[in-house]
């Protein structure tokens, strides 16, 4: 699994940006993974989108699978019935008791969140801070945990050093002057 996942949100990229052109610059960064979530698309839009994607990056799609994607991210409270045969099998957890089933249902890594505050959701916590990661790590055992909301180069190596294998971004690399280089920041803080 890799270190640094990034979800996409095209509402957050700076005006002029475009999503594909983003993922594009990350790419040669270093980035080899996204979530594709732009949920509010309608299936084709989304397809076209992931298809784009996977010139450059390999794309999971959130919540159902998509053609040309290689897994499923799944929200906390989705079946697992809902990935289908996808691939790689992501999902979104909040507690340990969340990272526990996912563990159980087979996932291939798990968010843990929000892990400080988040300025892509603010209000959604509260956050559960280093503690809350080594937890989730503790419950994981072998499944890589990735720790998603307010993570960002400020806070990488304390995630790190409280036993997350990565980190999983949006905000942080969506709204950025230079998305290619904070994503250089975060793989260096990852390694």
């Amino acid at each position: 699994m890799t270190r640094l996942l990034l979800l996409t949100d095209r509402h957050q990229l700076p005006p002029g940006r475009d999503l594909v052109t983003t993922v594009a610059r990350c790419s040669e960064a270093g980035l080899t993974v996204v979530v594709l979530r732009e949920l509010d698309l309608p299936e084709d839009r989304r397809t076209e989108l992931a298809l784009l994607l996977a010139h450059h990056v390999r794309v999971i799609a959130a919540r159902r699978p998509l053609p040309g994607t290689r897994g499923v991210h799944l929200a906390a409270h989705q079946p697992v019935a809902d990935a289908g045969d996808a691939g790689t099998l992501g999902r979104s957890c909040h507690h340990e008791d969340e990272v526990e089933r996912a563990v159980a249902q087979g996932a291939d890594y798990v968010t843990i969140s929000p892990v400080a505050i988040s300025a892509s959701k603010p209000g959604y916590g509260p956050p559960i801070g280093v503690a809350g990661v080594r937890r989730a790590v503790a419950v994981a055992g072998d499944v890589p945990v990735l720790a998603l909301g307010g993570a960002d180069v400020g806070n990488v190596r304390e995630l790190r050093a409280a036993g997350a294998h990565g980190l999983a971004v949006m905000g942080v690399v969506m709204r950025a002057p230079d998305p290619a280089a904070v994503i250089e920041q975060l793989l260096v803080g990852t390694a």
